[in-house]
């Protein structure tokens, strides 16, 4: 029985590391001998972080117990005033690209935590359901976005930021190739460290899985939960203004009407798949960085077979489905 048990326990703690495994094989042999390039892995680790790190802070929104759907609208609203502040301050220093790119960076993460709180002050002083709040503030960042531009786009005028866009860091030999790690896959790396220290080696942390698991019982602990799901909110702010600093500066411009679009359906199917409990109360930031490479390797693939990239989106809500099945059994 005690056998049973750890056997159990071992398979919920390391099924997405085995799911991966699996879903690296399969790739591996669909794609064929291309998926095992190089080349295309890193850039699969690219794709895969910009969403991851928007993911990475919705791992503590939905242990909390809540949901955000605005995250693609509020990326395209910070990067478009980020850009445009840049674009401001390299007109009025002279040309000087490096302060003008932090400064631009800067208004990025406080503009995109500012959001992330507007959703959690709505939520926990205003009392509204958090899918109703972030559905309602999805539209507004949305439009205010496509309003500044007239439904068009922001290009940066700074070459150094599409450099930077475009940087690599971490340079390493892997038989004989050198392999250079995008500086967006150290940000999420980066970024996935400090969550996973926060909660699961700070009181914070485990404030955040109590209130998940049950908001009453934790008020009467002398837990500040409304304290504790405003942050929830702060740092997934912080992390859609790391996100979207990096892809504006991928492309060194902001399209308002595709910037960010379907990043909440991506972050939230990332994290489901990555073990953490639609419901709250426990969950894994390490499971959400795997949650996020599993359905860029499924998108990869399926483009290596040729499908549809219509039915690529059949596919990846089949997994979700899936992945939210397969934790109710568990249950």
């Amino acid at each position: 029985m005690t056998a049973t048990s750890g056997s159990r326990f071992s398979l919920e703690k390391h099924g997405s590391v085995l799911a991966l495994g699996v879903l690296f094989i399969l790739a591996g042999i669909i794609g064929w001998p291309y998926f095992l390039q190089v080349e295309n892995l890193v850039n699969v680790m690219r794709q895969s972080s910009y969403t991851g790190i928007i993911a990475l802070g919705m791992t503590f929104v939905i242990i909390s117990g809540g949901i955000d759907l605005s995250v693609g609208a509020i990326a395209a609203f910070v990067a478009s005033c980020g850009v445009l502040f840049m674009n401001y301050v390299l007109v009025h220093n002279g040309g000087n690209e490096s302060s003008a790119i932090l400064l631009g960076i800067a208004v990025m993460l406080a503009l995109g935590f500012l959001c992330g709180a507007l959703n959690g002050f709505l939520i926990t002083k205003g009392k509204i359901v958090p899918f109703i709040v972030t559905l309602g503030t999805m539209s507004i960042f949305r439009y205010i976005s496509l309003q500044m531009a007239n439904a068009g786009e922001f290009a940066s005028h700074s070459q150094a930021y599409g450099e930077f866009g475009m940087s690599k860091v971490i340079s390493f030999d892997v038989s004989g190739n050198n392999v250079s790690l995008p500086t967006p896959v150290l940000a999420l790396f980066l970024i996935a460290f400090i969550l996973s220290f926060i909660l699961h080696n700070t009181r914070y942390g485990r404030y955040l899985c109590a209130v998940g698991s049950n908001a009453r019982v934790a008020q009467y602990s002398a837990v500040r939960v409304d304290r504790v799901r405003f942050w929830a909110y702060g740092v997934i702010g912080l992390c859609i203004g790391a996100s979207a600093a990096l892809l504006a500066a991928r492309f060194n411009t902001v399209s308002t009407p595709n910037f960010g679009l379907g990043f909440e359906l991506d972050a939230i199917a990332a994290v489901i798949i990555g073990g953490t409990a639609m419901a709250g109360g426990r969950g894994s930031v390490w499971g959400t960085v795997i949650g996020v490479f599993m359905l860029q390797i499924i998108q990869n693939m399926l483009n290596m077979a040729g499908l549809s990239p219509y039915l690529q989106g059949v596919v990846k809500g089949v997994v979700i489905i899936a992945s939210v099945y397969i934790q109710r059994q568990r249950q």
